[in-house]
């Protein structure tokens, strides 16, 4: 047989020894082969986490940009059109030369120098933007066949702009022609009129309208079509809404009314307006485009239309086109209106995200905290053998890069296909945050762990292991920065922070945050006392199970810290946002209920039906119809010289509505309060009867409880005397108020005006049905509803619940991560706990009682630490603009309450799953048995 020297056969191991050196095997490679379970579970948590940190600021863009177009479509191309006007042009130029500067190529030659003088961000609607010539002053039309409401002649605007036929189409006749030159002296025209014109002042296709000349004969304006417009609302026919349709106008002193109406001439009919006492003007109208601003452009936008009101913009056009050019616009206010909403709702929307992200961020930490300690034999090792801490950390650094790079990629896409359009450079960012974090903290981990070279170490358990100076300064540091970011928020609000911008908003929306790490930090080093102290006692009980779990949760690692962190954190987090929430639903149901006055209100300027109560109550869902009579404009004085006070006069039957009011906690009263007396009983001395009233406060510090009289609207007087004093009352709202029984009225005032209706799932359509035409049906749900009119409202809800979710999802991540950590210690403590005879039921109460002591610490100290954020933090929260986003809402500024189920739910929650968690794991020991957990040289 041939062999090789070393006794090998040929062809077999020996060649393979000959080829060359051994190459070994790559660092990332072996580790990610070695434990695959750990890479793909860190890969799953940054891949979720990177995917929520990415979709939270482009959701925030999302909502935020809805909340835009809802501002600038709700507004009337009116307010949001920016205006340029000249007057006619100088009177020193001849007569030509000031007709040609009203002729359609002069005025174009106008609208491109304003278009130009536009800057980016905003950019001009070219369909809806228009320019012209009109006479700025309406002159009468004294033809007898146009509409006369009270008798006296309307007036006619004569307007001459571009592009008529392209938004309008022919409803009969044709349009408007200029076929030959048309100058001041022209002696007829032709103009159109849309369809709301022609109905409205009797016009006709061949009609014609005189209008008044200057030092010339009338002008002859000839109808030949009636138009339509093809986009009514759109900018081209709001801006001058007179073009559209009429205007009916009344007079101050008589009261007469008189109609105002637009012509609407060829466009090159512009210079026949220098022949008329109308003070012709030229007009460029600039319609902005909506579509295309986001949320993040509106501070250039409010720049750009700064500019163009009185700012560089304006220069540029003045000198281009005439130096008495001017401006005007209220998209500027439009703008301010969307802003100072979003100031208001986005500092709670900022809570929300850094509690959600803080405790997200003490997961990721966690995490490479229990990787850490599960290899900390195998670094100690490599640093035993000569390992550099550089070198030790660079491999450290590679393998976790490897797994957290591809995943954190991979969130970023989830996030972008999830959330599109919306901006793409936050969304990288915090997804970049999240991959960085996840990439460094193992490291950074394992080189405080690691400075040293040591193999074996000490206890770290946290009754052994004392706070050093750097952790004491930490904490003062955190504890100054927490009071200082309550004491602003307790001063200023949200509403001036939000109006700040910068640092101080961020400390402020950490503060709910910092009271959570201030109270984790606390807690953690008051945690070891009551164990020590209940130690003793504990070892007197009879039976293993009590002292042995005790001293085992008092040995537990000092890194307790960071998952208590993370469950106050969320816990805080999660009340505060459930107190918030509950809040705005309190705000919006306060709102509306103050609104209605009862779950419904049915109510007309006249006296309602005798039989419309009865009809009423036999509606569906109703429970019960108050009838009330109301003079909003009574006048209370004493004495006849006096002036008097506007108040609202309510006829109320005592017994229902006083019913009502205490059901409803609106100023609620008994029935004898409002008792009338005759002549015989209360008097003012003159022998008539002084009448029992509740007032509003205000009446009742003018007035005091002396007798005063009180004039209805139908001239009916009414003697009364206040006799109880209530905030609010059902009938009215934001008034001043005077309560009454209304036998104590004439049988005119005494009829009702209004009922209010109490009942469940009220049919609104049912209820209009019944009540018939010219009342006003206003339920309070619909009501409710309407304060929920901005997307900055639902998104900033649907965002805060989300975060609060997440955080609340993490923190449960959190105690399991902690509790696997301890797992394998666990399991062998109970495998050779039942060689000694400890039963399986034994076992499950030693593993619940063992964690039970820091679950029970982080529930109590959660819902501590959450009613105390929201006491501190209550006075600066104004949860008004998200509840009613700016709309009309008596009930005055919704503040942060309490609410008891935010505080309960998530602290029961923490108990329930680390109870459950360690049944599980007790469970799960059982069915292994103790061999395995016994076996030596196991790693776990």
């Amino acid at each position: 047989m041939t062999g090789t020297d070393d006794g090998t056969k040929a062809g077999t191991r020996g060649p393979a020894r000959a080829s060359g050196p051994r190459v070994p095997a790559p660092w990332v490679r072996t580790r990610l082969r070695a434990a695959p379970a750990a890479a793909l579970a860190l890969a799953l948590l940054v891949a979720l986490t990177a995917a929520l940190a990415a979709a939270f600021p482009r959701a925030v863009d999302r909502y935020e940009n809805a909340g835009l177009r809802r501002t600038l479509d709700d507004a009337s191309p009116r307010r949001t059109t920016v205006q340029f006007f000249a007057p006619q042009p100088d009177l020193e130029l001849s007569l030509g030369e000031g007709e040609n500067a009203l002729r359609e190529a002069a005025l174009r030659k106008g609208y491109d120098a304003v278009l130009a003088a536009v800057d980016k961000p905003l950019v001009a609607d070219r369909a809806q933007s228009s320019y012209g010539v009109r006479t700025s002053d309406p002159t009468d039309a004294s033809d007898s066949f146009l509409a006369r409401p009270s008798g006296l002649p309307p007036r006619v605007a004569l307007v001459a702009q571009n592009a008529l036929g392209a938004h309008s189409r022919p409803a009969s006749g044709r349009l408007p022609r200029a076929t030959d030159p048309v100058t001041a002296t022209t002696s007829e025209v032709e103009a159109a009129v849309t369809t709301e014109t022609a109905r409205t002042l009797h016009i006709k296709v061949g009609s014609v309208i005189h209008v008044p000349g200057l030092e010339r004969a009338p002008l002859a304006v000839r109808i030949t079509g009636i138009v339509a417009p093809r986009e009514p609302d759109g900018a081209y026919w709001m801006s001058t809404p007179l073009i559209r349709e009429p205007s009916l106008i009344q007079l101050p002193s008589d009261g007469g009314t008189y109609w105002i109406g637009a012509l609407l001439l060829a466009p090159d009919a512009g210079p026949v307006l220098l022949g008329t006492p109308g003070k012709p003007e030229r007009y460029w109208q600039v319609a902005p485009d909506t579509s295309g601003p986001t949320a993040h452009d509106v501070a250039g936008l409010a720049s750009a239309v700064a500019a163009l009101e009185s700012g560089p913009g304006l220069a540029r056009i003045r000198e281009r086109v005439d130096p008495l050019t001017d401006a005007t616009t209220d998209l500027d206010e439009v703008l301010s209106s969307f802003t100072e909403l979003r100031s208001g709702i986005a500092p709670l929307v900022a809570v929300a995200a850094f509690g959600a992200g803080t405790v997200a961020a003490v997961v990721v930490l966690m995490a490479s905290g229990l990787a850490a300690e599960r290899r900390r034999g195998e670094l100690a090792l490599l640093r035993a053998r000569g390992g550099s801490l550089p070198g030790v950390l660079g491999r450290l650094l590679a393998e976790t890069a490897v797994v957290a790079v591809p995943a954190g990629a991979l969130g970023l896409g989830a996030a972008l296909l999830a959330v599109p359009h919306a901006r793409l450079s936050s969304a990288v960012a915090a997804a970049l945050a999240v991959t960085v974090l996840a990439c460094v903290a193992l490291p950074v981990r394992a080189a405080f762990a690691h400075r040293a070279v040591r193999v074996h170490g000490g206890r770290e358990d946290i009754a052994s292991v004392r706070p050093s100076r750097r952790r004491t300064v930490a904490e003062l540091t955190v504890l100054v920065l927490a009071t200082a970011a309550v004491a602003a928020l307790r001063r200023g609000g949200t509403d001036e922070a939000g109006s700040s911008g910068g640092s101080g908003d961020q400390l402020v929306a950490l503060a709910p945050v910092l009271v959570g790490v201030i109270a984790a930090l606390v807690l953690v080093r008051l945690y070891p006392f009551p164990l020590r102290r209940l130690a003793g006692p504990a070892g007197r009980l009879r039976g293993v199970v009590a002292p042995l779990s005790l001293a085992r949760a008092g040995r537990t690692s000092a890194s307790t810290a960071l998952p208590l962190l993370a469950l106050l954190t969320a816990l805080t987090t999660a009340a505060f946002g459930g107190s918030v929430l509950a809040g705005v639903h309190t705000a919006r149901d306060h709102a509306a209920l103050l609104a209605t006055g009862a779950d419904a209100r049915i109510e007309s300027t006249h006296a309602l039906p005798t039989a419309l109560a009865g009809r009423i109550r036999d509606s569906r869902g109703v429970r019960e119809a108050v009838p009330v009579s109301i003079a909003y404009r009574a006048q209370a004085r004493r004495g006849s010289g006096t002036a008097g006070e506007t108040a609202a006069l309510v006829g109320v039957e005592p017994g229902p509505y006083g019913q009502l009011s205490r059901e409803l906690d609106l100023g609620g009263f008994p029935a004898r309060t409002l008792r009338a007396t005759g002549p015989g009983g209360d008097s003012n001395g003159s022998g008539k009867a002084v009448v029992p009233a509740i007032a509003s406060p205000s009446l009742a510090a003018r007035f005091g409880t002396a007798p005063f009289s009180v004039q209805l609207e139908d001239d009916s007087k009414v003697t009364v005397r206040i006799a109880a004093v209530r905030d609010v009352t059902p009938a009215v709202t934001d008034l001043d108020f005077l309560v009454v029984d209304r036998e104590a009225l004439t049988r005119r005032a005494a009829r009702p005006t209004a009922l209010l209706l109490t009942g469940g799932h009220l049919d609104g359509a049912a209820l209009r049905r019944a009540a018939g035409g010219g009342v006003d049906v206003r339920l309070r749900a619909e009501v409710r509803t309407a304060y929920v009119h901005s997307p900055l409202q639902s998104g900033a809800e649907r965002i805060y619940t989300a975060a609060v979710a997440a955080g609340a999802g993490y923190a449960v991540l959190a105690l399991l991560l902690a509790l696997v950590r301890a797992a394998p210690e666990r399991s062998a403590l109970l495998a050779r706990l039942r060689t000694m005879g400890l039963t399986r039921a034994q076992g499950r109460r030693l593993l619940v009682l063992e964690s039970l002591p820091q679950a029970l610490l982080a529930a109590v100290g959660g819902a501590l630490t959450g009613w105390a954020a929201i006491r501190l933090l209550a006075p600066g929260l104004d949860l008004t603009a998200i509840a009613v986003a700016g709309r009309p809402a008596p009930g005055g500024t919704a503040r942060l309450r309490t609410d008891a189920l935010s505080l309960l739910v998530p602290s029961l929650a923490v108990l329930v799953v680390a109870t459950g968690v360690a049944l599980a794991q007790a469970w799960w020991t059982g069915r292994r048995g103790s061999v395995r957990e016994l076996r030596a040289g196991d790693g776990r």
